[in-house]
Formats: structure tokens, C-alpha cells, sequence
């Protein structure tokens, strides 16, 4: 290879493979899929990336490989240690739990609330009431366990007029091709999702090729002003309803035969007068419609912060894909000598062969339990002992899976591979943790400004659509709050706690927010604040009332000494006064 063929780009940590020299060469066996005259040129690698890392989690990178013209790598033995990885990563990615949180909720529930803080509470409400009608945690982790695996994701939002709420889809990263223009840096203004739909002869269907196009564009001159404001000159958005804006958003639903194509017709150059426009229940016909929002509802989720230029995430198999070849390499070598450990190669000298009576031939020997065989006086019997190298193939495994622990930043004791000897105190534990540490704020910041969009686009799609509830204003920030990815010393948690918040250096707001992150089942931080202060407040008032009991009773009793002690006087001089006057 010259340097002028060397590519490095996004995907180059894959150029080892031979089969993504062959990605987009037509005929290719292992990806003939990419061969498509509406294929993108610039988008085969990326695809073709997508193609082997889907088969290193479905125990298949052998059989591409061998697809490749790799005849022995069918021979492959692949015992899901790629599956592993992105499970294990998926897993401390998401955490315990994940919510929605509005900036300035958990202040609405105090004496004097924070201005704005009962509008978020409210917004707040309605956002997790809306992601448990569309089973948000099921589709975020739809969504990045494709992030983790292939290094992107796609999420797309609609709103339903039926259901009236926007619904959340998630699609395969290889149906996404966004068209990056000159001023889109991070935001492209057109998107296409496109797909193959294969032919159903039952059905007397040929194979097509189907594009939904989101496109940003001037309101057109013929629309008429009406309840969305919507005019020749501009729109009036109700999220931004002090200004008046002339762009909107275009979607366009269309469906192309792969016959009707001819060479050049790429995704974003398909002939128009050849598409067939999908219409929706109500009638309406899918070319350009009006969606009457000023902004493309689809999020492209990247596992990794992009380098300066680039678009798309790493997977976190990236880095070490050559290392688990090696692993799976080092595992058939280790199933072979397992095989001649347990049924070992054996050499006989003076031995007598039984002899089959049909053919008159010696038969061959079976190692077996309960074999006798017959050696004559100078007979010999000599075992190939490979356990040895058995034993070296296994130590070879340990360590290859501790490169890919050290490798991918999961880390040994992530991946829980870790001896519970070798962990002498918490804070060791804590410190092999750290590169996990670093790795998931990494992943959980290169999501953080997507997540933020994706609820500022829920709660504009509900204001487009009018919806009960959501007048029109600014829309509030909102993200979605990570559970701790790794397990949390509560105890200490709890005891630091009490003393700050005793001391009076914490509010109770926070307190209760850091025992929420610590891993206690509190559900809503807000509810659990009010409960607190109720129930110190029913406590306050019940030592109120033994206390008022108490000096009630105190005072009862020195009344009756007083009254006593009256008494006994009188009764003194009573008694002296017959002798004084005696005297």
C-alpha cells in the first residue's frame, strides 16, 4: 500500500480488514448489498463499518471473513467476547434508572418557591408522563446499544394528531444519510432515511428503494395565513412568538424502482417524475408537506465526542477489534489441543491388531474407556501429552482479555474479571475503576447536548400541535438524569449527609438530591422534600404539644405546693394562738 492509498478518516482503524477493500467493488460477495447504484460512494465505508461490527456481535465475523475469500475463518471460534463488551458498556452507560429533569423543578415545592420553579415542576411532569406513554427507557436503550456497537444512532420524532402527542421511533444508523452544506456544522438543514424494501413476487412487487427526506426551507408564497400565523411573509412560531420566521420544515416520503434507476442516480440525485409519493390515513400526499415546525426532528446520537470535522462516534469496539481476532484466534487454537489433551494421540509398538473377519484387515484402534488392547513382550504404548500447551493457550486468554479490559477503558474489575483478593480496601477499588469512570462521562457528555435537544423538540411539537396543556412560550431546558454508573458507598453517602445538613452547611434540597444519586429508591426528589418537611413539621408540633403538657402539669404541681404550704401555716397558728392567749 502507498501512502496516497492509505486512507484515515473515521473508519480507518478498520483497514486491516480486507473485506472493506472490497466494500464497495461490485460483485463483492461479503457486502453485494453496497453495490446499489443509490448508494452515496462517500457513504460505503461507513456502511461497510456498520456490516463487520454488526457481525462481531452476532458471533459472525468469521463467517464475513470467509465471505471475504477467508476460506479457514470458518473455523473461527467466537464465544460472544464482543457482546460482552457492549453489554457491559451499555449497561454502566444507562445506569440503574434514567429521568427526565427540567432545570428549576425541584424548587417548586418550597416555602417560597423560585420564579419559574412551578412551570418547570409542571413541564416536568407532562415530559415523564409523555416518556412513559412512549416507553422512553425502551427506546433509549434501543438507541444506544446501536450507538455502542456501530458508534451512532438515530432517533426521529412525529407528532400523531390521533394519539396528539409527538411518538419517538428509533431507526438503524445505515438508513441515515444526513447532507452536510457548507454552513451546517453541527445540524444539517436536509436528511435522508432510506432503505431497500426486497421484492414480494406474492404480492407482485419488484425491490424499491424508499426515502423519507426531512428538508429545511422558505415558507412557500401560496401559504395562507390562518391559526398558525402562517404567511406569505414569514410564520410566528408559538415557541417564539416575538419573532417572525420564513423557514419550515419539508417532509417528503417517496418510493423509487430499483429498475428505473440508471448509473449516477444516487440517494440525493433520484429522479423525481419517477416517484411513487406515499399518502397519509387522511388523504394526504407526502411530497413536501408543510410540518409546520422551523426545525428537522431527527437526533444523530454518536457514542464518542466527534474529532473537529467529523460527524460520526467510535464504537467501543473500535480500539480493540484486532485484540479480540487474537481471542478468538487463540480460542480455536485452544479447542484443537483440547481435543488431543482429552483424547490423546497414542503410539503403540508390538501391538496386535484385531483383525476384521469380513475384510481379513487389521481394524483401527479406539481410545476409548474400556479398550484393551494386546502388546506383545516388546510392546510399547507412548501418549502425546498437550496439556502443557493447553495451559499456555489459557494463560494466553487471560491476558488477551485483560488488553482488551485495559484497551477499551472498561477496565478489569468493569467487566468483572477482577479477583475480590486483589482489592485490598474501597478506595483500590475505586481507583481501578477510574479509567471506567472517565470513559462513561465521556460517552454520557457526547449525549448530554442531544438528549437536552430532543425534549426541546418534544415540547415544541406539542406546542405546534396545540396540544391541551402547552401554551405557547420559551421552551424550558430539559435532560435526562443518569443514574451512577457504579455501585455507591450509601452508608457513607447517608452519614455525610446527616452531618451537612445538620451542620446546616446543605440545604435539604441538595441532601436529598445527593441520596438520590447515591443509589436511595427516591422517586421524586421534589415529593420527598415535602415529605420530610411535613413530617418535621408533625413532629414539631407534637413536642409543642408535650411541651405545653409538660409545663402545664409543672405548674399544677407547684400550685399545689403553694396551696399545701398555705395550709400548714394556719394550722400553726391555730394551734399557738390558745397558748398566747393563756399567756
Amino acid at each position: 500500500m502507498s501512502l496516497r492509498q492509505l486512507v484515515i478518516d473515521a473508519w480507518s482503524w478498520l483497514n486491516y480488514k480486507p473485506v472493506m477493500a472490497d466494500a464497495g467493488r461490485p460483485g463483492s460477495r461479503a457486502f453485494p448489498e453496497l453495490a446499489k447504484t443509490w448508494v452515496p460512494p462517500h457513504e460505503l465505508r461507513r456502511l461497510a463499518a456498520y456490516k463487520v461490527l454488526a457481525s462481531y456481535d452476532n458471533n459472525q465475523a468469521g463467517q464475513l471473513a470467509a465471505a471475504g475469500g477467508d476460506a479457514s475463518a470458518l473455523e473461527r471460534r467466537e464465544l460472544g467476547d464482543a457482546a460482552n463488551l457492549v453489554d457491559t458498556a451499555l449497561g454502566y452507560l444507562l445506569g440503574s434508572e434514567q429521568k427526565v429533569a427540567v432545570e428549576g423543578a425541584e424548587h417548586a415545592d418550597e416555602v417560597t418557591p423560585r420564579p419559574g420553579a412551578v412551570e418547570a415542576a409542571a413541564v416536568q411532569d407532562r415530559l415523564r408522563k409523555w416518556a412513559d406513554k412512549e416507553l422512553l427507557t425502551f427506546r433509549v436503550q434501543q438507541a444506544e446499544r446501536a450507538a455502542v456497537l456501530l458508534g451512532d444512532s438515530v432517533m426521529v420524532l412525529a407528532w400523531n394528531p390521533e394519539k396528539q402527542r409527538p411518538t419517538l421511533r428509533v431507526y438503524d444508523p445505515g438508513f441515515f444519510f444526513p447532507q452536510w452544506g457548507d454552513e451546517d456544522e453541527d445540524f444539517p438543514s436536509r436528511v435522508h432515511l432510506a432503505w431497500e424494501l426486497p421484492a414480494d413476487d406474492d404480492a407482485g412487487l419488484t425491490a424499491r428503494v424508499r426515502r423519507v427526506t426531512y428538508e429545511l426551507g422558505p415558507i412557500s408564497e401560496d401559504g395562507e395565513s390562518g391559526e398558525d400565523g402562517a404567511a406569505a411573509a414569514g410564520r410566528r412560531y408559538p415557541w417564539e412568538p416575538g419573532r417572525t420566521s420564513n423557514m419550515t420544515c419539508y417532509l417528503t416520503d417517496a418510493e423509487w424502482l430499483l429498475e428505473d434507476l440508471k448509473n449516477g442516480e444516487t440517494l440525493d440525485r433520484l429522479p423525481m417524475d419517477k416517484a411513487a409519493y406515499r399518502v397519509r390515513p387522511d388523504g394526504t400526499e407526502l411530497n413536501r408537506l408543510d410540518l409546520l415546525i422551523d426545525f428537522v426532528p431527527v437526533i444523530h446520537i454518536a457514542n464518542t465526542i466527534p474529532d473537529g470535522g467529523e460527524h460520526w462516534g467510535r464504537s467501543i469496539l473500535a480500539r480493540v477489534l484486532q485484540a479480540l481476532d487474537e481471542l478468538a484466534a487463540t480460542d480455536s487454537d485452544s479447542s484443537a489441543a483440547s481435543a488431543t489433551t482429552g483424547t490423546p494421540i497414542i503410539g503403540l509398538a508390538g501391538a496386535r491388531l484385531p483383525v476384521d473377519r469380513a475384510t481379513g484387515k487389521p481394524q483401527e484402534l479406539q481410545v476409548k474407556a474400556g479398550a484393551v488392547w494386546q502388546l506383545g513382550e516388546t510392546g510399547r504404548m507412548d501418549a502425546l501429552d498437550t496439556s502443557p500447551q493447553l495451559a499456555e493457550l489459557r494463560a494466553r486468554v487471560d491476558h488477551l482479555l485483560e488488553r482488551i479490559a485495559a484497551n477499551s477503558r472498561v477496565t478489569a474489575a468493569g467487566l468483572g474479571t477482577l479477583e475480590a483478593t486483589e482489592v485490598p480496601s474501597g478506595y483500590a477499588l475505586k481507583l481501578a475503576l477510574g479509567p471506567l469512570d472517565a470513559l462513561i462521562g465521556m460517552m454520557r457528555l457526547a449525549r448530554e447536548h442531544k438528549y437536552r435537544l430532543l425534549f426541546k423538540m418534544v415540547q415544541r411539537l406539542y406546542q405546534a400541535g396545540r396540544a391541551e396543556g402547552w401554551a405557547a412560550g420559551e421552551t424550558l431546558p430539559a435532560r435526562l438524569a443518569w443514574a451512577p454508573h457504579t455501585p455507591t458507598d450509601r452508608g457513607a453517602v447517608l452519614e455525610e449527609v446527616v452531618k451537612a445538613y445538620g451542620a446546616g452547611v446543605l440545604s435539604l434540597e441538595t441532601a436529598v438530591a445527593m441520596l438520590l444519586e447515591a443509589g436511595y429508591p427516591i422517586k421524586d426528589a421534589s415529593q420527598e422534600v415535602e415529605r420530610i418537611r411535613a413530617k418535621a413539621e408533625q413532629e414539631a408540633a407534637v413536642r409543642m404539644a408535650e411541651a405545653a403538657a409538660r409545663r402545664g402539669r409543672e405548674e399544677g404541681e407547684d400550685q399545689e405546693e403553694d396551696d399545701g404550704s398555705a395550709s400548714a401555716g394556719v394550722g400553726k397558728v391555730s394551734e399557738r394562738e390558745p397558748v398566747e392567749a393563756g399567756r
